[in-house]
């Protein structure tokens, strides 16, 4: 099909606006590996905050030494005690699970 010559300008420079658009930029190594800490970091900070609010909707305002540990934990463990604190009656039972998995031990 030939196309007339405004048209088959117009063509081309939507084409190559298309494939610009489409085209994957490089990412070096470093950029990858901070882009993940960064998603890392993201995640734990969401599941700090999540548990926090649970555990304050639970408890009330929680001692800071608590809310300190509970900072201090690993993605993993905020993730344990979330199940955790389904079955936590008391305040104490936050105490002992955090005595019993003490920050950088996973």
């Amino acid at each position: 099909m030939i196309l007339p010559r405004t048209l088959e300008a117009e063509f081309w420079q939507e084409f190559k606006q298309y494939e610009q658009e489409r085209r994957m930029s490089y990412i070096t190594t470093g950029e990858r590996i901070g882009y993940e800490r960064g998603e890392q970091e993201g995640r734990q900070k969401q599941a700090q905050t999540l548990v926090l609010r649970l555990l304050q909707k639970r408890f009330g305002e929680l001692p800071q030494t608590a809310r300190e540990q509970v900072q201090s934990l690993s993605t993993n463990q905020l993730e344990s005690l979330g199940e955790a604190l389904l079955d936590f009656a008391k305040l104490d039972d936050l105490i002992n699970w955090l005595a019993e998995n003490p920050a950088n031990s996973n």
